[in-house]
């Protein structure tokens, strides 16, 4: 029997998720068609199979879409290359790559044009890095370990970057390591590492001294919710990732428990997760208050605003609709209420 459980804040969807998941809301609503996503839209297997189920169609390459289709390009970031196919192929292309991650790919076509070398720590097929790999394949290397970094062989000109997603755990020693060997190390002004990701680390950070135990929600796919738990694991301390409540039966739990999510992960099923546990305590912890947004994909915005202005000029009511969910009070609506909407 558990007896305390402590539900961690910040925990679920970032702003990148909550951006990308309403943008493929609004191409649902507005057009009455398929449509094809590149990669999965946001890391997690209940929030693809409720876009499944509501006529989106994943796919991996351009070439699995047919003429003239409406696209929507994941928040993970899509290479150039592949990024053009798509345009040459749909009617409607709409990129809703996370801000952060588009920060990271200008920064690697700037050194880039600068001809400098650059070390990029991620994971390997992970859709972010693929997609980050692919703004400069010449230039850029992928590393993973710090073993990785001294068996590259590339000069003294060279820059240093990150995928997003990364545990500090697994970003600092390789950075550590790449200042030592490359002693005029280039690197961005503000960190490659999403909040975040960094906020719910370092919320359970916090809490682990209170439990035995520490519940990460999260798809297995999910680079963000892997890092939060071999973060926990490399203090000592238990952890699992599960995916949704069914998951909670493998699991001997007692003591003082702490739940959270990554940064994809709906927050219905922690509340499921929760009921089922059943805690005799269960205690609000909270490190800080996220408030980041980031608007919807400027091309997204201007096609609702386009076929907005143009069903207006059909209503000859002097009475006109309150738009409370509207483009313009995107703010005030959740990923959540979206995808409860479909």
């Amino acid at each position: 029997m558990v007896n305390k459980l402590y539900l961690v804040t910040p925990r679920g969807f970032c702003a990148g998720v909550e951006m990308a998941i309403k943008a493929l809301h609004w191409l649902l609503k507005i057009y009455d068609e398929t449509i094809y996503c590149y990669h999965e839209i946001v890391h997690n297997k209940w929030i693809v199979k409720i876009f499944e189920k509501n006529n989106v169609i994943f796919v991996e390459d351009p070439s699995e879409i047919p003429e003239g289709s409406i696209v929507m390009l994941s928040a993970h970031g899509t290479a150039p290359d592949i990024e053009e196919k798509f345009n040459d192929i749909a009617s409607i292309s709409i990129n809703s790559v996370c801000p952060l991650v588009t920060k990271v790919h200008h920064e690697a076509k700037n050194f880039s044009k600068e001809q400098t070398q650059i070390i990029y720590v991620g994971h390997k097929n992970h859709d972010e890095a693929k997609g980050a790999l692919g703004v400069s394949p010449k230039n850029m290397h992928l590393v993973e370990s710090i073993e990785d970094v001294k068996n590259l062989e590339i000069g003294q000109d060279v820059a240093l970057l990150a995928q997003t997603t990364l545990a500090k755990s697994e970003w600092e020693p390789i950075m550590e390591y790449s200042k030592n060997k490359y002693k005029q190390l280039k690197m961005p002004r503000k960190s490659d590492l999403c909040y975040a990701t960094t906020n719910r680390q370092e919320a359970i950070l916090e809490i682990l001294p209170e439990v035995e135990t520490v519940l990460v929600v999260g798809s297995e796919n999910s680079s963000n919710t892997k890092a939060l738990v071999s973060m926990v694991q490399n203090k000592g301390i238990a952890a699992h990732r599960i995916d949704n409540v069914e998951d909670i039966s493998a699991i001997d739990l007692s003591a003082n428990v702490a739940i959270t999510a990554g940064a994809s992960a709906p927050d219905h099923i922690v509340y499921e997760i929760i009921d089922k546990i059943n805690p005799n305590i269960l205690e609000h912890f909270e490190l800080k208050k996220e408030v980041e947004y980031f608007p919807l994909p400027q091309q997204l915005r201007k096609n609702i605003r386009l076929i907005s202005n143009f069903l207006e000029n059909f209503n000859d009511s002097e009475n006109k609709p309150y738009a409370q969910l509207g483009i313009s009070n995107d703010k005030e609506w959740t990923a959540t209420e979206a995808l409860n909407s479909l």
